[in-house]
This record gives structure tokens, C-alpha cells and sequence, in this order.
């Protein structure tokens, strides 16, 4: 039997990988894929947000797997091999903090695998200034450098600052993240030869999380208004907490960017934030998150 292939989507917090997973499932391909989400917090939202029946979604919430992959990782993939039916093709959904290299390296180690691929997605809104924060600028570079693949998200056309960012970092080559068509070709071509290079990513920074998964129904203002609000040492936020008219507000905040989705129906609910732990007062976050008016 041939092995199964495996490629991970990395990238930093907010990139947009869940998107763009959510976009592959849909795509025109003819596979069956089994996705492993990591979503570093004690709530999968993440896993909530794919688009995929349950047998073919396997949520990992103990943290970073890159830090831990003698693990559920590789109890996980062992599941998916032991299967009577097996996917055509495995894609792990890394954490936003977690080193891609180090997760695939489970292809090395489990001779029914196959590496096929890194792809990095890149925040096309907030990469720049990711960058010049020089206390999480060497982990970005390392997601991308591992790369065999780089997809764009965010933006149809590289901003100037962007352009010479990526070119500071040697990416020459990108593709859009809405261009599904080309990204699929190459992610699932069965006979592209490709050698995943050593991890070149130092420990990462140490991160906290905030979660909750109890939350009295919003209004759009209240929500708003509180979204307004956020602490800006929250690197990313994550929620799907109910609406008081009727089904469920899907909120995501990256930077500057903040998202809010209607939605009819939720598997999942709560709220997560991730932040640097030498910088984000827990209780600061949950006297922020009661402090709805």
C-alpha cells in the first residue's frame, strides 16, 4: 500500500489557515482528506470553524504540538492509519505559534507517511508589522523559510512594504490564498519530489491563553462595542458566542482587523485570546471580556 501523504498549513495567528483549509475541503479535487487541527487553547474553535464531517476532523488541544510530538500527534496518526478506510491525503492544521517543520517531521518518523509539503500562509494585512516586532519576527521567518509553498492571504497585490518584507526574507514565489485551483494542483500532486529541510526555528516565544466557554447572549452593539475594547496586548482573538436575536456571532480579531460573521448554528462555544506571556495580564483579559455594558 502506498503511504498516506501529509502536508501541514502553518502559519502565525490569523493568517487565515482555517480559511483556506475550509476552501480546500470544497475544492474540485476528488479526495477524501482527514484534517488534524492543532488550536493552541483548551477550546477547538478552529476545529468548530472546518467545514468537514467529524470522522475526518481530529482536534488536538493540549498546546503547541511542535513541543510536544511524542504525543497525541502521533497517537492521532496512528488512528488515521489503523483505519479500515484511509484518507487520500492527511493535512495537519498547525497553531499559529507552532514550528511546521517540526510537525511534519512525524512523516519522517512513521514509515506509512509521506511528506508532501509545507505551505505557510501569510497574513497579507499584518505580516509587515509581524515582522517588526522583533520579539516574534525570527518564529515568522522560520514558518515561512520551512516553506515548500507560499500562499498569500488577505490582499489580491503586495503592498510595497509587504513586497520588501517577503524579498528581505527570500520569497520570490507566492500564490494567492483564494487561488484554491492552483494551490490544490500543487499541494496534492502525487509525484513532486519534496525533502523537508531541518527546523531552523529556536524555541518559540511563550504564549498564554485566555478561553471561556460560558457567555450570556450579545447584541451586535454589546459585542461591538466590547470588540472596540480589546486589550492590544491580544495578538489574536477567536470567538463564537451567541446573538440575542437569534443564532450566533463568529468574531475574529488580528491586528487591526476585526471580523464579525452571523451564523445560524455553532458546535463550539466560547472565546479565545492568545497573547505573549511576558506581556498579557490573564485577569486583565477576563475583567475586559466581563466588562460588557
Amino acid at each position: 500500500m502506498k503511504p498516506l501523504p501529509l502536508s501541514v498549513i502553518g502559519g502565525y495567528l490569523g493568517a487565515g489557515k482555517t480559511t483556506l483549509i475550509n476552501r480546500l475541503l470544497a475544492g474540485d479535487h476528488g479526495l477524501r482528506l482527514t484534517i488534524l487541527v492543532n488550536d493552541f487553547g483548551a477550546i477547538s474553535i478552529d476545529a468548530a470553524l472546518l467545514q468537514s464531517v467529524s470522522e475526518d476532523t481530529i482536534e488536538l488541544t493540549n498546546g503547541c504540538v511542535c513541543c510536544t510530538l511524542s504525543g497525541d500527534l502521533f497517537y492521532a496518526v496512528g488512528d488515521i492509519l489503523e483505519r479500515q478506510v484511509k484518507p487520500d491525503h492527511l493535512l495537519i492544521e498547525a497553531s499559529g505559534i507552532a514550528d511546521p517543520s517540526k510537525i511534519a517531521s512525524v512523516a519522517l518518523a512513521e514509515k506509512d507517511l509521506r511528506y508532501s509539503g509545507i505551505l505557510t500562509v501569510i497574513d497579507g494585512l499584518n505580516f509587515a508589522q509581524h515582522m517588526a516586532d522583533s520579539r516574534i519576527a525570527p518564529q515568522l521567518s522560520a514558518q515561512v523559510q520551512c516553506a515548500d509553498m507560499i500562499a498569500v492571504s488577505k490582499t489580491d497585490q503586495l503592498d510595497t512594504e509587504l513586497a520588501r518584507t517577503l524579498k528581505d526574507i527570500g520569497v520570490t514565489n507566492w500564490l494567492n490564498a483564494d487561488d484554491i485551483g492552483a494551490l490544490s494542483r500543487i499541494l496534492f500532486e502525487p509525484e513532486l519530489p519534496r525533502e523537508l529541510a531541518a527546523s531552523s526555528q529556536a524555541a518559540h516565544p511563550r504564549y498564554v491563553t485566555w478561553s471561556s466557554n460560558i457567555s450570556a447572549p450579545f447584541t451586535e452593539l454589546e459585542l461591538r462595542s466590547l470588540i472596540a475594547r480589546i486589550p492590544p496586548e491580544i495578538l489574536r482573538l477567536k470567538a463564537i458566542v451567541p446573538n440575542t436575536a437569534g443564532g450566533f456571532f463568529e468574531v475574529h480579531v488580528v491586528g487591526t482587523v476585526r471580523n464579525f460573521t452571523r451564523r445560524s448554528d455553532a458546535s463550539t462555544l466560547g472565546v479565545i485570546a492568545i497573547g505573549l506571556e511576558n506581556t498579557l495580564r490573564l485577569q486583565s483579559v477576563e475583567e475586559w471580556w466581563s466588562s460588557r455594558v
